[in-house]
């Protein structure tokens, strides 16, 4: 716990010095990103960019490549990486497997901290890339990344949050209306957790100006889809096999494990329709995840019963990360936004409190922090575990 806070610390007071690339390119730090190109070399404030940056990368990437028998699924993947590499059924996607064989090949073993250590990386690349580039604020952006435990989650599911990271990145084809490009970056996400197919609808519904009749359709969807929960359940089974006989399907899902994504889409959506007019309504990307948020409310609602609709209401929730700041920055009024930002960051900190408060619990369980350095016992303690499990 106090080293995450440590680490969050640290790394958003990095990302405070530097400036995303909206930014420099409107010239809001005094020169432009465009007449830096045409300079000798890269300014001030570029080089400033490349070390903060670089030191929250790497910050981050050791915490997530230095991990053992860290994440709810740390056991599982481990188990599944050696079914690949000994040619046994699994049900994880082509993409995934073609990894984790490439990189056994090339350890000569099978090295599973390579596999860890490779999807951290591009992960947490692909998650800074996206904020840098597509946010308004990048230092806000970053920190809400961290205090609502976006990236500490990556430590479990560990395919699903690569999808994520692609997921975000693909939202400047739409806002460019690349709509090819955008399917290309889906489908290569899909080849590691086909869930992500689900965005590609989803993100071009909610790219739309809705308009006043959507909404109650929105909500009747949503009521259908509880009302034929059965029907649905059973072509969700049909796309994912694997959940079959499962404790998923047994287990109370409801609306209560949604509770605190609701919540958090609630204060969203207060903060933007206060802020509608003037930050909202004439930008399209502001008004494109303000409607994801409307829709994740709709999907926890009327998909309640569907086991790890989570998974499919994050893909949803996360460009949240990239709405904040861009409803803040356009707030004229000084007042106004000063009381904004207190909020944000009062939320953050309750939020990133409520987060190290369930991170030991099953389904996350990042928390206690173990690692492999200076320690072979931890390692040998998996290794038992796998021999075990495998009789």
């Amino acid at each position: 716990m106090i080293l995450y806070t440590i680490v969050v610390i640290t790394t958003v007071f990095a990302a405070l010095f530097a400036v995303s690339r909206p930014q420099m390119m409107s010239g809001a730090t005094g020169r432009s990103f465009a007449s830096d190109r045409r300079g000798i070399g890269p300014s001030r404030q570029q080089l400033l960019n490349r070390i903060c940056v670089s030191f929250i990368f790497v910050s981050l990437f050791l915490l997530c490549a230095l991990r053992i028998e860290v994440g709810n699924d740390y056991i599982t993947y481990v188990q599944n990486a050696h079914e690949i590499y000994v040619g046994g059924v699994v049900v994880t996607e082509i993409g995934y497997n073609l990894v984790v064989k490439a990189l056994f090949m090339l350890s000569g073993y099978e090295n599973y901290l390579l596999v860890f250590a490779f999807f951290g990386f591009v992960t947490i690349f692909v998650f800074l890339r996206s904020m840098y580039d597509q946010s308004d604020m990048f230092a806000m952006s970053f920190a809400l990344f961290m205090a609502l435990g976006i990236y500490f989650r990556s430590f479990s599911t560990v395919r699903y949050y690569f999808a994520l990271a692609l997921s975000l990145y693909s939202i400047r084809h739409i806002i460019k209306k690349q709509y090819i490009r955008f399917v290309l970056v889906i489908v290569f996400a899909a080849l590691f957790h086909k869930s992500v197919l689900a965005v590609i609808p989803l993100y071009l519904i909610c790219s739309l100006n809705w308009k006043k009749w959507f909404y109650p359709l929105m909500a009747a969807g949503a009521a259908g889809l509880y009302i034929l929960k059965d029907q649905v359940m059973d072509v969700a089974l049909r796309l994912y096999p694997s959940y079959k006989d499962t404790i998923y399907l047994t287990q109370d899902v409801g609306l209560r494990e949604s509770i605190p994504s609701l919540l958090r889409c609630g204060l969203v959506l207060i903060l933007a329709a206060v802020c509608y007019k003037e930050a909202v309504r004439d930008n399209k990307e502001n008004r494109m995840y303000m409607n994801m948020t409307i829709l994740s409310v709709a999907l926890y609602i009327g998909g309640s019963f569907i086991p790890m609709v989570s998974r499919f209401g994050y893909y949803l929730i996360t460009p949240q990360i990239l709405l904040i700041p861009g409803i803040y920055t356009r707030i004229k009024d000084e007042k106004k936004k000063k009381y904004v930002l207190h909020a944000v960051i009062a939320a953050s900190v309750l939020y990133y409190i409520y987060f190290l408060y369930t991170a030991s619990k099953p389904g996350i369980a990042v928390l206690p922090y173990r690692s492999w350095l200076f320690n072979e016992l931890e390692w040998n303690n998996v290794e038992e575990m796998l021999i075990y499990n495998r009789r």
